[in-house]
């Protein structure tokens, strides 16, 4: 797997993942495991990998 995720934009996803992630906590009843959905951007952030950027054919680092 090559990375294909900046700096910029591991900067984004982690703040996305990380405020869909507080969702969990604030939200009550079955809405709140929406924010499981965070887990994703998080995911690909730490692992600097998106699938859907290399079916899309986008890169946001450097070579």
């Amino acid at each position: 797997m090559t990375p294909n995720v900046g700096t910029a934009d591991r900067i984004i996803r982690v703040l996305v993942g990380l405020g869909l992630l507080s969702l969990v906590v604030v939200l009550d009843g079955n809405a709140r495991w929406f924010g499981l959905i965070g887990l994703v951007p998080l995911l690909t952030a730490g692992i600097r990998f998106c699938p859907l950027y290399t079916l899309l054919g986008i890169r946001t680092c450097r070579v």
